[in-house]
């Protein structure tokens, strides 16, 4: 039954019901076969209906009288004892229905068809977000932002009671269910057409794979953004066809890779993520000795990175139970002990040490070792994991000179992937460059629109660009900058880099604009300032303004 919250009330009150029918039989029969008499002396017998509306109103207690006549003695005590078995009768029933108006699963069932009509009537593009928590918090924030809207699957009631509480605009429906509960996902709407992808994003690795097969399973064209904290997990989800693997500790080592190597990379990713401007200063690790407490997921992918650079380390691992967990290797190469301890860090070389990297599960534990050695060595370079989103104010006030988060790594990621695309796959090629091009990018960008320039997508197609589209199905050549011109004088150039061009399974990047043919369904990621997007997208859109830059009509 589609309504369940109706068939469980029905079959909560059936025997209520049958108790109220039954008295009611009980009480019409007595009336109607008892001898009553009129005003002049004459004996009449009740109808159905004079029988009926008069028990009605008295089993109710609302009593209005003796009708139709003044009764009888024999009428007036078969009265008498029907009043006590209907009106217990009603009371059994009011009681019955309060106590499954208050029955957890009656309440569950009437918030799921609240939830299931909300997401029915939702008309716009919409990501499905599994778990709210204070990541989970800040996607539905920015998707919203965006333009976007989201459906949240909660179990924990007070988190979701939280979300209920943030009162967001428009309505975010959540539902309290197992989020791997493949009901729950589909009241979630995973089959609209209008659920544009799933975000899963729990430690629990093995929870995150069973959450991506059932989603595949139940529509295996919706994009995932699944985390992974292992190369074994990330296989396993390449396998199943995840479009978005987002692995925190790769993202970290990546950028560890990039302080090291390319800061102006590293630079350019910020400025990509929405995170400062051209004018920030680009942060460069040291080269020298490193000391590097926590070898778990994190501490792996930092070793694998420091000794491709060629880098001296020394590793500390605090949970000495770990130890039988590790290659003899590995146990000959860390210190099982306590960072959070003077001597300890004085035996891993701290004095000496160019940089320590604090890489624990737990934040205090964090601040307080990075204290220890900078009283050690006040040189050293202090570089932290901040676990808690919530302790940003901490993180800030220890003044660390770089703090890296997998929960704010997670939601720019996870923002980039579902909703710019283009972004997240130009982020994506550009780290594989080197210093070198990124300093280049970086000296143009500046050069020709500023320190803060502004990203802008277009799609060559009849919805986002029909003028370009119309002049492309017909055949005309039309060059890429044909975009970057002035709509007030066409011989005059906007301050405009493309930065990306997307054509099927090709990607150019950093295209060059006087040469590239543009092509129906292409997709172009742009760096320029306002005045000049709003060019782009009156030369894209109107037939006029496109016929002027191209020399058509004055």
């Amino acid at each position: 039954m589609k309504n369940s919250s109706l068939w469980l009330l029905l079959q909560k009150m059936r025997v209520p019901f049958i108790v109220i029918v039954v008295t009611y039989t009980i009480a019409i029969a007595g009336l109607i076969s008892l001898d009553g008499i009129e005003v002049d002396g004459k004996i009449y017998r009740m109808t159905i209906f004079d029988a009926f509306y008069f028990v009605t109103y008295t089993a109710t207690t609302i009593g209005f009288g003796e009708v139709p006549y003044t009764f009888s003695y024999p009428q007036r005590m078969w009265v008498s004892a029907l009043i006590y078995i209907t009106v217990i009768g009603w009371f059994y029933g009011i009681g019955s229905l309060l106590s499954i108006l208050q029955d957890k699963l009656f309440i569950s069932e009437i918030k799921k068809t609240a939830f299931r009509k909300k997401v029915r009537k939702i008309r716009e593009d919409f990501f499905i977000i599994l778990g709210y928590n204070n990541v989970t918090k800040k996607i539905v924030g920015k998707m919203l932002a965006q333009g976007y809207r989201a459906v949240v699957i909660e179990k924990n009631p007070d988190r979701a009671n939280e979300l209920v509480l943030e009162n967001y605009v428009p309505s975010v429906p959540i539902l309290e269910a197992d989020i791997y509960d493949p009901k729950a996902l589909e009241l979630a709407g995973i089959k609209s057409k209008y659920c544009k992808g799933l975000v899963s994003l729990f430690e629990n690795d093995n929870l995150n794979l069973k959450i991506a097969i059932t989603a595949k399973i139940l529509n295996s064209k919706i994009p995932l953004a699944i985390k992974s904290t292992t190369r074994h997990m990330t296989e396993n989800l390449e396998d199943l066809g995840v479009e978005i693997i987002e692995n925190p500790f790769e993202i970290i080592s990546q950028q560890i890779q990039m302080l090291l190597t390319a800061p102006s990379l590293y630079k350019l990713v910020r400025w990509m993520h929405g995170r400062g401007d051209l004018r920030t200063t680009a942060f460069h690790l040291p080269e020298g000795k490193y000391i590097i407490c926590g070898y778990g997921r994190m501490g792996h992918e930092i070793k694998n990175v420091l000794e491709k650079n060629n880098i001296e380390a020394v590793f500390i691992e605090m949970d000495a139970t770990k130890k039988n967990t590790f290659s003899k290797k590995e146990q000959g190469e860390i210190l099982f002990k306590d960072a959070d301890d003077k001597e300890v860090l004085l035996q891993a070389g701290t004095e000496d040490a160019v940089a320590i990297i604090a890489g624990s599960k737990d934040d205090t534990t964090n601040l307080s070792l990075l204290s220890i050695a900078r009283k050690i060595n006040p040189s050293i370079v202090t570089i932290a994991r901040e676990n808690d989103i919530e302790n940003q104010a901490l993180f800030h006030y220890a003044n660390i000179n770089y703090v890296f988060m997998p929960s704010r790594l997670l939601i720019y990621k996870t923002i980039a992937a579902l909703i710019d695309p283009i972004v997240d796959k130009f982020i994506a090629h550009a780290v594989k460059q080197d210093e070198i091009w990124a300093k280049e990018l970086l000296g143009m960008l500046k050069a020709k629109v500023g320190d803060n320039p502004s990203t802008y997508k277009l799609f060559v197609d009849d919805q986002h660009a029909s003028a370009l589209a119309e002049r492309i199905k017909c055949k005309e050549s039309i060059k890429l900058e044909t975009l970057t011109r002035s709509r007030a004088n066409r011989d005059e150039r906007n301050p405009i880099v493309a930065l990306l061009l997307l054509r099927k399974d090709e990607l150019y990047l950093l295209p060059d604009m006087s040469e590239m043919t543009l092509e129906y369904g292409d997709q172009i990621l742009f760096a320029s300032d306002r005045d000049a997007i709003e060019d782009i997208e009156y030369i894209a859109e109107n037939i006029y303004e496109l016929a002027y830059v191209l020399g058509e009509r004055n």
